[in-house]
């Protein structure tokens, strides 16, 4: 048992969200079990009779029991609906909760799972507008079996949409529950966002999401259930490439939206050996964005350029105590909105920094994600 291990509770579990373009893990997701029977701080009992309330101390818990690993990647976490619905009062103690972890709202992506009944909805819309106002990623999760409207997927503007995980799994030998997956997918695209398939557990599992146009999967068939951030995770390569599915009537293409990731982030005073920390923690990160107090980026440190600073001569003794900003460069944002093509051409007009990661950005300029210019031209070329 590692030092790590004996640091978490036991019944915390990590799983990877993989990107399958580029075979790395881009975000975190975080499950612990049932709750002690006295809550860890303050020697309280734990709450009973009060799922909501229960519910907060869980995703809390989750943010928790992954900040003694030190992962940069941003957390993806689960809250149930139902739990929306009670007012201010338990949004403010999730907010000051995942605070007190040291994450900060645009690091955390909220996946909202479960029904509700129809009187419900204007809490949920309201309390999922106030969670994206204050900078928080919103996933609704269940997709093609939750009992919520499918137009809430328009009020609600989701980062990415989860599908249900028996729904994801059973679509490899269904072919009703393909074209189900397939329509789905198409949809999320329509509204510019990713589509994430949990739960997969074989490789022919992953493969079919993919050539469904799935890009974002979770499951045993990527990572072994003792996995933490930093392990390797197994990706199953398909035989031959998937052809680009046009979309009828989308005369524009699909928007930057539908190719985001999730950003890394740092605050904008942090020194060059902070940076050096966080690429060293995931291979996979080809970008850090600097950020201000309001989540809105300054500047980004591109991990070639970065390392190739800090490997030369003195570099490291030159720079590892002084701002990041020094080796960084003017972040080349584009709106979640704008075309991808649009993307592309403006990504084509940088000179040297033509492949530099694109940073997007929500409506009052907060840091949304990153988008890889790889990813733009592999998904615009006919």
């Amino acid at each position: 048992m590692s030092a790590v291990d004996v640091l978490l509770p036991a019944r915390a579990v990590f799983q990877p969200v993989v990107d399958l373009d580029t075979g790395t893990v881009v975000a975190v997701e975080t499950h612990t079990g049932p709750p002690d029977p006295v809550e860890a701080h303050g020697g309280r009992p734990a709450l009973e009779g009060d799922p909501a309330a229960e519910d907060v101390r869980r995703a809390i818990g989750c943010a928790r029991a992954i900040a003694g690993l030190g992962t940069p990647l941003p957390l993806q976490i689960g809250l149930r609906a139902e739990t929306l619905t009670h007012g201010e009062g338990l949004l403010h103690d999730l907010h000051n909760g995942f605070t007190e972890t040291g994450r900060r709202p645009h690091e955390i992506i909220l996946c909202v799972h479960g029904g509700f009944a129809p009187a419900l909805r204007p809490a949920v819309e309201y309390s999922l507008r106030r969670l994206r106002q204050a900078g928080y990623l919103i996933a609704p999760a269940g997709l093609g079996a939750a009992h919520a409207p499918l137009d809430l997927l328009v009020d609600a503007v989701p980062y990415l949409v989860k599908l249900d995980p028996e729904l994801a799994r059973r679509s490899g030998s269904d072919p009703r529950r393909a074209s189900l997956v397939a329509s789905l997918v198409d949809l999320a695209h329509r509204l510019g966002t990713h589509v994430l398939a949990p739960g997969l557990a074989t490789e022919e599992q992953v493969l079919h999401q993919r050539e469904l146009g799935v890009r974002l999967v979770q499951g045993p068939a990527l990572a072994p259930p003792e996995w933490r951030p930093g392990m390797r995770v197994t990706v199953p390569v398909a035989a031959r490439e998937e052809p680009r599915r046009d979309r009828p009537g989308d005369t524009l293409g699909p928007r930057v939206s539908e190719f985001t990731l999730p950003a890394v982030t740092v605050r904008q005073d942090a020194t060059a050996d902070e940076v050096l920390d966080v690429l060293n923690a995931e291979t996979g990160i080809t970008s850090v964005v600097l950020i201000d107090g309001r989540q809105r980026p300054l500047a980004t440190v591109d991990r070639t350029r970065f390392l190739l600073r800090l490997s030369g001569a003195y570099g490291h003794a030159l720079y590892a105590h002084k701002p990041a900003s020094i080796l960084a460069d003017p972040p080349r944002l584009v709106p979640r909105t704008v075309p991808a093509v649009a993307a592309l051409r403006a990504a084509g007009q940088e000179g040297d920094r033509v492949y530099d990661d694109l940073v997007v950005t929500d409506e009052v300029g907060r840091c949304l994600g990153i988008v890889r210019v790889a990813d733009l031209i592999r998904g615009l070329s006919p």
